[in-house]
Order: structure tokens, then C-alpha cells, then sequence
């Protein structure tokens, strides 16, 4: 007599590492809802048209970790498209980053070589058909002295303007080789040009209008603004690292308006967390100037 044996399929649970991973992901889930609700919420309040940063701290950051400095500006580069996503979704219509000084040229030359191959690839990832840039509409402009530049960086980066020329729902403005005063004497020594044969007075208005970053909003459509006669202004300066001071990034454009933030955070760990505590502080700045107790 033989006996017939049945089988049963059971359905054994997930081993550590699936289980790991599902968790990871409710809580990239959870995280994303929440961040979309954050975002949804600031976004009914008023939202500044010009945003600006020093993205300082690359070195130090990699340094403190044992990293390579290399390391540090790659994920600096991570750290921009992070944060700017977080601009372009509450439609800051207007971002400018402090990307490379003049002055940078005086680093180790396998410093400055990272740095530019690093720029042709990470920005160059912004601008594809599909991006960040083209989902929202923007226009990478590239603001100083890019004729330091080798050529084949010069070259990559008027492809990058290329591709985005069209996009007129705002502009990202990558100040790099750049300069504050660099970029103020230039703009005065083409008013002065402009201007040889015109016997009117050459005003700050003509000057400012000049200026490459002042320049560059001009061409996002200015019926986006709120107001746009100060798009040109910055409405919040942000710098990572507790360094305080401006370095030379903006000084005219920075007004008696400006909000300055000097945050303790390095600039490749800076984020939604670091954010969210500067928008509400210029909202609330806001609402007390409409009600008139400022």
C-alpha cells in the first residue's frame, strides 16, 4: 500500500535584506506625500521671486568624512539639483548659485580640473530633454568670466544655453567664473559704451539693468512675477557652512530687502530641512510689512 503525499506551496516571509528594503521604500513614500503636502502648504503664502546661495563647504564636508575633496563637490552638485527642485516647485522664478569664484583658479590644479568635469557632466544632466530644467521650463544661464574657461567647457556650456534658450518660466543662473565687482564694472563699461554718443546722464538703473544676472531674468516672462520691476533683486541670500559673509557674490543685487541666512549646515548635506525654516522666515517678514508693523 503506498501512500500518496501532497504538497503544500506556503508562502515564506522576506528575508532581513527585502524586508530592508520595503521598508525603505514606505519610507521614501511617506517622506515624498509628506514633502508634497510641506510644499502645497508654504506655497499658499507669498514666495519670493530671486533666490541666491553660496554653496560653501564642499572641502570641508569631504574632509570631516575622510573623503576625497572630489567627493565632496559631486555631492555638492546633488545637493543643487536637490534644493533647486525645492525652488522650482514653489516656482521661484529666479535662482542664482555662487558656483565658482575668479579667485577659485588659485586652487590645486586637480581641484579646478574635478571641478570643471564635474560642471560639464552634473549640469549638463539638468538641461536633457526630460529634465529638471525642461519640466519646469527653465533657462540655465551662465553668468562671469566663462572665457577663462578651457574650451571645451566653454563650448559644453553654450550648448547648455542652447538648449534651454527657449524656456521662458524662469531661469537658473550659474555665476561661475564670477565676481561681484567683476560682474559691475562690466556691466558699467558697456552702459558707458552704449551710451558714448548720448549726451543723457548714465543712470544706476542702466547700470544694474546690465548686470549679467539682471540680464538673464529678463528673459523669463515677466507676467510670472509679482513684481516684476525688482525681479532682478534678490528677495532671500542663503550661505552654507556658518561662513558669514558674502564673498563678493551678489553685492547690488543683494538690497536693504534682502533676507541674509547664514546656516551651520555644509552646503552637500543642505536640504528640505534647511529650507523650509528660511521660507517661513520670509513669509513672516511679509505678513508683518502688508500689516504694516515692520
Amino acid at each position: 500500500m503506498s501512500e500518496q503525499s501532497s504538497t503544500r506551496t506556503t508562502t515564506s516571509p522576506p528575508h532581513p535584506p527585502q524586508r530592508l528594503a520595503l521598508l525603505h521604500a514606505i519610507v521614501r513614500g511617506l517622506f515624498s506625500i509628506a514633502t508634497t503636502i510641506l510644499l502645497y502648504l508654504i506655497s499658499l503664502g507669498p514666495i519670493p521671486q530671486h533666490v541666491g546661495f553660496v554653496m560653501d563647504g564642499n572641502r570641508r564636508y569631504a574632509r570631516g568624512l575622510g573623503k576625497e575633496v572630489s567627493e565632496g563637490h559631486g555631492e555638492g552638485f546633488a545637493a543643487l539639483k536637490r534644493t533647486l527642485e525645492i525652488c522650482l516647485r514653489l516656482r521661484i522664478r529666479a535662482v542664482s548659485v555662487y558656483a565658482f569664484a575668479i579667485d577659485n583658479f588659485n586652487r590645486s590644479e586637480n581641484e579646478v580640473s574635478t571641478l570643471m568635469r564635474l560642471a560639464k557632466d552634473r549640469l549638463a544632466e539638468l538641461c536633457q530633454h526630460g529634465a529638471l530644467l525642461e519640466e519646469y521650463g527653465v533657462q540655465i544661464k551662465f553668468v562671469g568670466q566663462t572665457s577663462l574657461f578651457p574650451e571645451d567647457v566653454q563650448q559644453a556650456l553654450r550648448e547648455m544655453e542652447e538648449m534651454t534658450k527657449d524656456h521662458k518660466n524662469g531661469v537658473l543662473n550659474i555665476c561661475a567664473p564670477y565676481a561681484s565687482r567683476d560682474e559691475i564694472t562690466t556691466a558699467i563699461r558697456y552702459t558707458v559704451k552704449d551710451n558714448n554718443s548720448n549726451t543723457e546722464q548714465i543712470t544706476s538703473t542702466q547700470i544694474f539693468d546690465r548686470l549679467g544676472t539682471s540680464q538673464s531674468v529678463l528673459h523669463v516672462d515677466s507676467g510670472l512675477f509679482k513684481r516684476p520691476e525688482e525681479s532682478g533683486n534678490l528677495d532671500i541670500l542663503v550661505r552654507t557652512s556658518n561662513v558669514k559673509r558674502l564673498s563678493d557674490f551678489m553685492m547690488w543685487q543683494a538690497s536693504e530687502d534682502t533676507q541674509l541666512h547664514f546656516v551651520n549646515t555644509f552646503w552637500p548635506e543642505f536640504g528640505l530641512s534647511d529650507m523650509i525654516p528660511i521660507l517661513l522666515g520670509w513669509q513672516q517678514k511679509q505678513w508683518v510689512k502688508q500689516l504694516g508693523w515692520d
